[in-house]
């Protein structure tokens, strides 16, 4: 908001400086601050809240070292977080920029379904907490939103140099002539088209088109038809990467420390897709307004790392779902939004192999059951990070070991954008 305030005031009033607040980086850098600021300023007075109402954690005996001491510990902080990202989200960056307005929806109504959730378990004493069945629901009623989202805002779209075939397989929003970033005295003709097309990683062309994989209809009618693919692939990546968030809050500053992490690796690629020349020279797709998403990022760092001033080990309060459900969520779409989805295996590897470890625990402790007649487990407990706790390594050097795991994975994510 405060981006339109000085613009009115440069406008109207002849008021000094208004140029710098347009720069993005400025403003990046004023919400990250903020978001510090925020977290950790009124971090303390909600957790006091918190404990006032008595919303703890109940802790069942697992066998896991000290985890009875954890008995009452605050939960519901994600409203820390929540807070942390969209106050200076809404402060610095363009609100009305679309990819900026459907990241809010996204951040609050998962936060929102995460509330709900945690709410059942603290207030009606149901350790279930809401249905497993309508968190789902949630997940897939945003996925289908961020999909159409893709598919006919016009605002969301990518500039390529214009074909003669691009007006039949794409629908061009624009077109004008300018000069080629590569060779500034070439002019050459673009057009902003809406499209199905991502960016794919290791392959030489970089680019995946939705709408090939129907490759047995006309260019026209797959076209029209893309989004029997494009919904469900959206919604598997939002409900996967929100789930994967969650089972992977389960130890102090695990989640919070990995999901900054995969946060500023995606605010660098938003940067770099929302860049001309640099779109260019990396070969990747030039998405123009996107630039505006490293606010959004830069809260969303802050806002984790600010939360873990309080829940580092030993944490004095936990996230819940309203945290996991919506970092996940957020980092998904993002990853949409800037068409880079497909890499979300590797700058994602903590959550899948969080999440994996679950399923193959799952699935093989069934298979056994039902061959042996006793079920067996491929873990002492399951996710991965409960089973080096059964084996004795203390809690921050797994949490430690995690997070670089998770910044090797950001390094090879940042990597692949030459490596073809």
């Amino acid at each position: 908001m405060l981006y339109y305030l000085f613009e009115y005031l440069a406008t109207h009033f002849d008021f000094g400086g208004e140029n710098l607040y347009k720069f993005l980086s400025i403003r990046a850098g004023l919400s990250f601050i903020f978001s510090l600021v925020i977290s950790i300023l009124f971090g303390k007075g909600i957790i006091n809240r918190l404990r006032r109402l008595q919303i703890g954690e109940t802790v069942r005996d697992l066998g896991l070292q000290g985890q009875l001491e954890k008995q009452g510990t605050p939960t519901m902080g994600g409203i820390i977080i929540l807070l942390a990202i969209v106050i200076p989200t809404l402060l610095f960056a363009k609100v009305f920029n679309t990819y900026i307005l459907t990241m809010l929806i996204a951040t609050v109504f998962l936060a929102g379904i995460g509330f709900l959730d945690d709410y059942i378990k603290v207030f009606k004493k149901d350790k279930k907490g809401l249905a497993g069945k309508f968190k789902i629901l949630g997940q897939v009623v945003l996925g289908i939103f961020v999909a159409l989202v893709m598919l006919y805002s016009k605002d969301i779209s990518i500039v390529m140099e214009k074909g003669e075939a691009m007006a039949e397989r794409y629908e061009i929003v624009d077109t004008y002539v300018a000069k080629n970033p590569s060779n500034i005295k070439e002019k050459i003709e673009y057009a902003t088209v809406n499209t199905t097309l991502t960016n794919m990683p290791f392959l030489k062309g970089n680019e995946l088109d939705y709408s090939n994989l129907l490759w047995f209809l006309e260019v026209e009618q797959a076209r029209k038809y893309v989004w029997v693919i494009f919904i469900p692939v959206v919604v598997f990546i939002i409900t996967g990467v929100s789930n994967g968030a969650n089972l992977t809050d389960g130890i102090d500053g695990l989640a919070t420390g990995t999901s900054a992490i995969i946060g500023a690796t995606i605010g660098i690629l938003a940067y770099l897709s929302g860049n001309v020349i640099a779109a260019n020279y990396l070969n990747i797709l030039y998405q123009p307004h996107t630039g505006e998403l490293i606010v959004y990022a830069s809260a969303f760092i802050g806002g984790c790392i600010g939360f873990l001033w309080y829940n580092s080990y030993p944490a004095q309060v936990f996230m819940g779902d309203t945290g996991s459900l919506m970092l996940g969520g957020a980092i998904a779409t993002l990853a949409i939004l800037i068409r880079k989805e497909l890499l979300i295996p590797i700058l994602c590897g903590i959550f899948m192999i969080e999440s994996l470890s679950v399923i193959m625990q799952v699935s093989y402790f069934k298979y056994t059951r039902k061959k042996y007649g006793e079920g067996r487990r491929i873990f002492k407990m399951s996710p991965i990070h409960h089973h080096y706790q059964k084996v004795g390594i203390p809690e921050p050097k797994i949490v430690t070991r995690f997070w670089i795991l998770g910044l090797m994975l950001a390094a090879f994510t940042i990597i692949t954008l030459k490596l073809r």
